[in-house]
Formats: C-alpha cells, structure tokens, sequence
C-alpha cells in the first residue's frame, strides 16, 4: 500500500471516528479533554470516555500488530529532549484549551476561528521546532 494511501485511509477513520462520537453523544474527540475527563472525573462521565481511550489503544495496538513494520523507533533522540518535548505539548494543549485533534480534527471542521488560530500556532511552531532540530 502507497504510503499516501494508508494516510488518507486513517484520515477518512478518524474523521469518521469524530464524527460518530460528536453524533452520538455530542462530544468533541479531543484526546487531551477525554483523558482530562477521566483524571479528574465527574458523575456518569467517564464511561465514555474510558471506552474511547481503550478503543484507541487497541486500533493503534492492533495496527501494529497486522503491520508490525509500520512503527520505525528513532533512536537519535535523547531521552531528555523527548521528556522535554512531551511537557511542552502537553503545556501548549492546555494553553489552547485543547489539542491537535481537538481544535485540528473537530474545531476546523465546525469552522471555529479560534481551532483556526490554534492549529495556525500548531503548525507554525512545528515547522520552526522541525528547522531548529535539523538544521540549526
């Protein structure tokens, strides 16, 4: 399969996927606000969101078991940079008020200006941490 092919297939999936959670229950498929809803619960909220987080869990686990070539470790990356790098994204999620599928999938797709404004920010600070890493 063309690589292109495999990323507009799992693109059609979790559209689809966001959709049918925004149509069923009228929640948004932000992953950082599901698994904030599960750390800090409130009443006859969080079934839900459990299920969603385990069925991401066994589509990714299950993906990589029928393709076990699909994951490719990098192994140049220091484990502090990493760290470092996950604090931040996990900093800009929460200052934005959601994260990249929140704002990027669901947000752009109900035309939200300020989901515009976050992924703008995203995409922009990716593509400078991107030139900074590899070329600086």
């Amino acid at each position: 399969m063309h690589p292109w092919l495999a990323g507009l297939i799992g693109g059609c999936m979790i559209g689809a996927a966001a959709s049918l959670l925004l149509w069923s229950n009228g929640r948004i498929a932000g992953v950082s606000g599901i698994l904030n809803g599960v750390l800090l619960p409130q009443r006859g909220d969080v079934r839900w969101r459990i299920l969603f987080l385990a069925g991401l869990i066994v589509a990714g686990g299950s993906y990589l078991w029928l393709v076990p070539q699909a994951l490719s470790v990098r192994q140049e990356f220091p484990l502090g940079l990493l760290l470092l790098a996950g604090v931040l994204v996990g900093f800009g999620a929460r200052m934005a008020n959601g994260c990249t599928s929140g704002h990027g999938v669901c947000g752009l797709g109900r035309w939200s200006r300020r989901s515009l404004a976050a992924v703008m920010t995203f995409m922009a600070t990716a593509m400078f941490t991107v030139f900074l890493v590899r070329h600086l």
